[in-house]
């Protein structure tokens, strides 16, 4: 689920992570719908905690990207918040409201769509694998209305109450562990196992890289488009790209592993390019380099660096270079501390908390000095050579020669800063330490404040509060507390259509009956005794919201919650309806969960995934399967 960033991201497409690597800030785009019966065609702008947060963290887009699963890092050593990814497929419409019991409810929707007729399949014993033979039109014509049938009639058996999720798998390894539409990536991404089989099974296993220069930095999931014709066969089958700590881009096969194709980028312009990100998911990519600083020696004998990143941009299948570009202090100024490309717009990031916009298309059309095409011989600046070969690598044939105009501006802490809703708002933090956790909803067309826009839970805890828009394209806002979830929505003032208000659609509520926090107690001889000290609002001892994500094929809203009971922490994967906000389904998780370590929770149909890091880069990953049969599958 998934994903985070800040930002309802928000959540970028097929996104991997790179072992190893601390994403920077950045602002990603994403569709958004108008309320029903009215529709927008338009993409908002969505957009992540723009602020250097450590890798593990819900990343500002560019990890970079994803939807806000947990809070925003607090630095200082603390533990990175964990983070729940569901894979997007489809956009459903918002709700109504409603405060939802704690105890399981029938929701409306969860006995929509399915019967028992799709469990009947020749050979087929595997529910998600019936759903997709059916969708790719095995049972029906018309296989939209098969699949939409499909989820409806998995959201059912998912949330019967004889449904469980059992511990089918369990590994550890000393590198990361990576995990991207049924398949999970180890040893720097040459081990393939999938997790769809009824237990994970080995998909390919290269041999170990040991030289550096062959590390994976960063890797995106790439499918092929529908309805394109594609120039090889091997197009047509999903394929990984990755970048190399030696700047080399490569094209593998997503079921061997074989390089498919492979281009070297950096000729002697930039020499460390370790970022993937998306422009338009799986259309253009963006490839950024390392921010360039000069060595201290250097920097004491007056040297100035005017390049601070460099932009390359590619067109996939057929993978082709479209240009690349340079980030100059000239022309941006001298306070930037991060870029970021999402759906035709360029981020630009500033020291002082300024966040910039610039139309990227614009730019392009602008300043593109030649195009060149990959594999074609080219005499550029006195260098000759072929595109994308070793060791010239790709020209920088788009120069920014002046400042392009600009789209928007705003002043928030740390970057954060998202666009959305509808009509058109944003949500910022006032630029000073002390309004860290108050979130402002304005109007993006006369940057008006919301009625009741000013959002503070006044949350007393080590991990702040995070806010972001509603994945599911409804214009609804997300806001996270320790103990509480608030889904808002935008409404009309009543006598005033010009102007908007934040109303609150349902609330969720972390089960904390149990817990009494009284700061006066009486002894048995009546003397009175006064506590020097409150719990923190997110005290490991109480049930404490860590990972917030929507789960749009099946509209589920999940959570993952939090208990530390003793020495043990023990955590629960909930399932709540996303127009209600009703609990429908809990799912226990086995394995032991310490706060202070860093975690990711997977969500994908009938799969549930849990990769852990402990201290001294040492992960554990966790596989749960839906099973049904509770006679022969549950757990003593």
């Amino acid at each position: 689920m998934g994903g985070s960033a800040a930002g309802a991201e928000l959540v970028e497409r097929g996104r991997l992570r790179g072992p190893g690597r601390r994403p920077l800030p950045a602002i990603l785009t994403e569709p958004c719908a108008a309320p029903a019966p009215a529709r927008s065609s338009e993409r908002c702008l969505i957009s992540a905690y723009a602020a250097a947060l450590p890798y593990g963290t819900v990343t500002p887009l560019g990890r970079h990207s994803r939807a806000p699963r947990g809070p925003p890092s607090n630095g200082g050593g603390r533990p990175g918040p964990a983070r729940l990814h569901a894979l997007p497929r489809a956009s459903l419409e918002r709700g109504r409201k409603a405060i939802p019991p704690r105890g399981p409810r029938k929701c409306p929707q969860a006995a929509a769509g399915g019967g028992r007729a799709a469990l009947r399949a020749c050979g087929v014993h595997n529910v998600c694998r019936l759903l997709s033979r059916r969708a790719h039109g095995f049972y029906a014509r018309d296989a939209g209305v098969a699949h939409r049938k499909n989820l409806g009639l998995l959201r059912r058996i998912m949330c019967q109450e004889s449904t469980k999720f059992k511990n089918v798998w369990t590994t550890h390894s000393a590198s990361p562990i990576a995990y991207e539409r049924g398949r999970i990536y180890m040893d720097n991404y040459q081990c393939c196992i999938t997790s769809i089989a009824q237990q994970p099974r080995l998909i390919y296993q290269k041999t170990k890289c040991t030289a550096k220069s062959e590390k994976i930095e960063d890797a995106l999931l790439l499918e092929c488009p529908l309805g394109e014709m594609l120039p090889s066969p091997s197009d047509y089958k999903a394929s990984l790209i990755v970048l190399t700590a030696q700047n080399w881009l490569l094209r593998l096969s997503a079921d061997s592993g074989e390089v498919l194709e492979k281009v070297y980028l950096a000729g002697s312009c930039c020499k460390f390019f370790r970022y993937l990100s998306w422009d338009t998911p799986q259309e253009v990519m963006i490839v950024k380099s390392a921010q360039n600083k000069l060595p201290a020696a250097a920097r004491q004998a007056g040297i100035q660096q005017n390049v601070l990143f460099y932009l390359a941009v590619f067109q996939v299948l057929p993978l082709s270079f479209i240009g690349m570009l340079e980030i100059n202090k000239k022309i941006f100024g001298n306070s930037v501390t991060d870029v970021a490309v999402s759906n035709g717009i360029l981020i630009v990031m500033y020291s002082m908390g300024l966040v910039r916009l610039y139309n990227f298309k614009a730019i392009l059309e602008q300043f593109m000095e030649q195009p060149f095409e990959l594999g074609q011989e080219f005499n550029w600046n006195g260098q000759v050579g072929v595109v994308g070969r070793f060791p010239y690598g790709l020209p920088c044939n788009i120069k920014i020669t002046d400042t392009p105009p600009l789209l928007f501006e705003a002043s928030s802490l740390e970057n954060a800063f998202q666009i959305g809703g509808y009509p058109w708002h944003y949500i910022i933090t006032p630029n000073k330490k002390k309004h860290k956790g108050v979130f402002h909803i304005c109007s993006l067309k006369d940057n008006a404040l919301a009625k009741n826009g000013i959002q503070d839970m006044k949350c007393c805890s080590l991990e702040p509060d995070w806010i972001y828009f509603h994945p599911d394209m409804s214009g609804r806002i997300i806001h996270v507390g320790p103990n509480l979830i608030k889904v808002l929505k935008l409404k009309e003032v009543k006598n005033h259509a010009d102007q908007m208000e934040i109303a609150e659609d349902f609330t969720i509520v972390a089960n904390r009956e149990n817990c009494v926090n009284n700061n006066v107690t009486v002894t048995a001889s009546g003397r009175v005794v006064k506590k020097r000290f409150t719990l923190l609002d997110d005290d490991p001892e109480q049930e404490t919201f860590k990972i917030v994500d929507y789960e749009d094929e099946l509209d589920l809203l999940s959570t993952v919650a939090v208990t530390q009971i003793g020495a043990d922490g023990r955590a629960h994967l909930d399932f709540h309806c996303n127009e209600h906000g009703i609990l429908l389904k809990s799912i226990p998780l086995k394995e032991s969960w310490d706060v202070t370590y860093s975690h990711e929770v997977y969500f994908d149909k009938d799969l549930v995934l849990h990769i852990e890091q402990k201290p001294n880069r040492r992960f554990s990953c966790y596989v749960y399967q839906m099973v049904c049969d509770t006679a022969r599958d549950d757990d003593p």
